[in-house]
């Protein structure tokens, strides 16, 4: 029987924090993306829980959490996710990330490695420039009137999408998915003070040329942590070549692309999903943090650009 999936939340810093807890084991944080909220993760959670503790927030200005008019940068993100695993008396875990949860990873990787066991991003954002039109248009002057009214009309385009889904599953044409959940997250904006911290989210990774933060500078630093990558080979949002841009700079990465998935692979495929983190997990031991071997790797490569891990 599936362990249960308890929505809990705790107040951090003066600010709820909601999320799911479910199972029992090592701990697995799961970051969801932009937009969404711990609900992209429904597919999964049962099966991880079978063997880990699973915990799936509502990132700050998502979902049932608060949404203050505050700091929504990366770094705000991780020491929240910092503080909630205290606060839930969680040393260390497993980090897994989606698109901005990705990012939201990478930088909780590289502010606190010691509490980082492994990484595993999933369509992420951080590592590469290239982002689809309609998030890149979002950072522009007078967006807001445009999201509000998309936000407005987002119930009828998701009742049509139903439609759309049911002969999608019919046919086989999985790209229904990456559909819905772009309209899902509309709908969550209709909500004002969710559409003010999605703008100021977004605009704080990205602008109109694209995704304004990277981690590729220091990626050199993973050398230390286990990292998985995985990737729908058709996602419309963040291009699939951003995970051979992972294989080319750290050779120890497992790199996986899911052909037929699009941005949301643990949606498309839930159960390869599952089966390749939790072989990856099963098959690499958790990062013993050293703070020597950090301090060479930053001596090392001072000057910032992007090399091949080891090099």
């Amino acid at each position: 029987m599936p362990s249960p999936q308890v929505a809990e939340s705790r107040i951090v810093h003066g600010h709820k924090r909601a999320f799911i807890r479910a199972g029992d084991g090592p701990a697995l944080l799961l970051l969801h993306g932009i937009g969404n909220n711990c609900q992209t993760w429904a597919k999964v959670i049962d099966r991880l829980a079978e063997t880990h503790t699973v915990i799936a927030p509502d990132l700050l200005g998502h979902g049932n959490s608060d949404k203050p008019r505050g700091d929504y940068s990366l770094a705000a993100y991780a020491n929240g996710m910092r503080d909630l695993l205290s606060v839930l008396d969680v040393e260390r875990a497993t980090v897994v990330g989606h698109s901005l949860g990705g990012g939201i990873a990478l930088q909780f990787a590289y502010q606190f490695p010691e509490r980082c066991q492994r990484l595993a991003l999933v369509g992420s954002g951080g590592l590469g420039p290239e982002l689809s039109a309609g998030l890149r248009a979002a950072t522009l002057p007078g967006a807001e009137l445009v999201v509000t009214a998309l936000a407005g009309v987002s119930g009828p385009l998701r009742t049509g999408l139903q439609g759309v889904e049911r002969v999608g599953r019919a046919t086989g044409w999985r790209r229904v998915g990456d559909l819905a959940q772009a309209v899902d997250a509309l709908l969550a904006l209709k909500d004002v003070e969710a559409r003010r911290a999605f703008l100021r989210t977004l605009r704080g990774v990205v602008d109109a040329r694209g995704q304004a933060v990277t981690a590729l500078d220091r990626l050199y630093l993973a050398d230390s942590i286990p990292m998985l990558v995985v990737w729908g080979g058709r996602d419309p949002i963040v291009p699939a070549r951003h995970a051979e841009t992972v294989r080319e700079l750290v050779p120890s990465a497992r790199v996986e692309v899911f052909d037929d998935a699009g941005h949301w692979p643990h949606l498309d495929e839930p159960g390869r999903f599952c089966d390749t983190l939790l072989d990856f997990i099963g098959s690499t031991q958790p990062a013993a943090h050293d703070l020597d071997s950090w301090r060479r790797l930053l001596a090392q490569n001072w000057d910032g650009v992007p090399r091949p891990v080891g090099h």
